[in-house]
């Protein structure tokens, strides 16, 4: 028995889901590349219910099909499989799937032969409408997206849309797919974002720290082989003026000695979240036997993987605001339109850095070799060190090659951090498991730039700078309003 789904479906979005406060409109709410969202009754509910949870309102199955959009509804079996099961390809749920990392992730992954699903609530689109904000590259809408990747593989990712905070839409979502791995991207992710008021800092910290708490709920009750992959941050650590293990440290202390947790200096709400997070893995770890491996991920830059560049509607986002956008999209999005690179205070930041391609090479590592039952472990995830100062010196030689004027000003810094400071952390782990990274090479760099100058025409220069200060942090949200 099949279902056709048509280009404008109806479907139902988690009675729960309040970004910020903002209640939702009664009758529907026009998400980013025309979804519309409507109150009544949705056919594609019992594709998710398989009849046990009667009266469900919170969540919808949307499973991307073939060009012609046809559905199957035929149950599923395969729920004694195990990760260690060789017999069956993995099959890894991507929460936060539709968002730059989670993209793709999902991507890589199906097209390495996992079975994949996206699970996500599409908040980030929104947060784009209310912040007048917009990808350098053009977005297509998730369904497009997945009928496109359909249409080109032949290989089929799934579509769940709702909000992990809702526990029951959650439910649901496992016992439908069944993961043997779940992938979590579904976080706000942004330090400036979190920064903005009130409203956003409560939002990060309840969306990140209850959904991930949810997820931890999922497996015990539903999926308790199954290994979680939980998307930390190098921003956890802050910069202390020591050298920076991979998640434990070995001290002595008054003649003992003992491997503790490397303590944790978060420098804002949203990073704060992260430390929250990992304290709760740890701990459900601990407790109950859950296996998860948290990594701690550098900056990511570029747009570009194998999968992504397959066709157009494949394309990844690019932020270069500054709010979402991180330095070096940033840099070469400013040099693309003759705009100074904006250099926060005196530069000398130094953070860990990768390339997006490395992002889902090292997820794919870790889904191959799980943490065993009850191990909570940490990798450090980046390949390179750099400061801002050498970030916009590569970007301006890059620049010039290529005939572009590069110049670059300091910038009064928005955030509280140490401007020069040391800086050594260790990432051992992902390349003794075979990560092999692509370095950012000049070859790269020429690469974003000429992407940059492709899309230049979107840019939004009021966009640049920066707007969001950590010590004027506002109360009240702030939204940009229609034109």
């Amino acid at each position: 028995m099949a279902h056709l789904m048509s280009t404008s479906c109806s479907i139902k979005i988690s009675s729960s889901y309040r970004p910020f406060g903002q209640p939702l409109s009664e009758d529907r709410t026009v998400l980013p590349n025309s979804f519309t969202f409507k109150t009544s009754k949705s056919p594609f509910k019992r594709l998710i219910s398989k009849g046990h949870r009667a009266g469900r309102s919170c969540g919808v199955l949307a499973t991307a099909a073939s060009v012609s959009k046809e559905v199957s509804a035929n149950p599923r079996s395969g729920s004694d499989r195990s990760p260690n099961d060789s017999s069956k390809p993995q099959r890894v749920m991507v929460i936060g799937g539709d968002g730059y990392c989670g993209w793709a992730t999902a991507l890589h992954l199906s097209n390495k032969g996992y079975e994949v699903a996206i699970v996500d609530s599409l908040v980030r689109r929104l947060f784009d409408h209310q912040l007048g904000l917009d990808s350098l590259t053009p977005i297509s809408s998730i369904h497009n997206r997945l009928r496109c990747w359909k249409a080109i593989t032949g290989k089929t990712i799934e579509l769940y849309i709702g909000d992990i905070c809702d526990f029951e839409f959650l439910s649901e979502t496992f016992n439908s797919f069944e993961p043997d791995a779940v992938v979590h991207f579904g976080e706000q992710r942004s330090a400036p974002y979190s920064m903005i008021d009130r409203s956003r800092a409560v939002f990060t910290q309840k969306n990140n720290v209850i959904g991930t708490l949810n997820v931890l709920f999922a497996m015990k009750e539903f999926r308790e082989e199954c290994h979680l992959v939980k998307l930390g941050t190098m921003g956890e650590y802050g910069t202390p003026n020591i050298d920076i293990e991979e998640g434990y440290i070995t001290i002595s202390h008054n003649g003992r000695t003992d491997t503790l947790p490397y303590p944790k200096q978060a420098s804002s709400f949203y990073h704060l979240s992260k430390v929250h997070d990992s304290n709760n893995i740890a701990f459900t770890c601990k407790a109950w036997g859950i296996r998860a491996t948290d990594l701690n991920q550098g900056v990511v830059y570029g747009v570009k993987t194998d999968e992504t560049s397959m066709h157009e509607q494949l394309y990844n986002r690019l932020d270069y605001d500054g709010v979402f956008g991180t330095a070096l999209n940033r840099f070469c999005v400013q040099a693309a339109v003759g705009h100074p690179l904006t250099v926060y205070g005196k530069g000398g930041q130094t953070r860990g850095y990768l390339d997006i391609r490395d992002t889902v090479q090292c997820v794919e590592l870790a889904i191959a070799n799980p943490a065993k039952p009850g191990e909570f472990r940490v990798f450090n995830q980046f390949t390179e060190q750099f400061s801002v100062n050498e970030l916009a010196a590569l970007v301006t030689k890059a620049g010039q090659k290529l005939g572009l004027d590069v110049q670059t000003i300091s910038v009064p810094n928005p955030r509280v951090e140490a401007e020069e400071h040391y800086y050594n952390a260790k990432h051992t782990k992902l390349i003794e498991l075979g990560l092999k990274p692509h370095l950012l090479s000049d070859s790269l760099l020429d690469s974003l730039l000429n992407f940059a100058i492709e899309f230049k025409d979107r840019i939004d220069t009021k966009q640049i700078m920066p707007s969001v200060s950590w010590k004027k942090i506002g109360v009240t949200p702030q939204t940009v309003p229609a034109n």
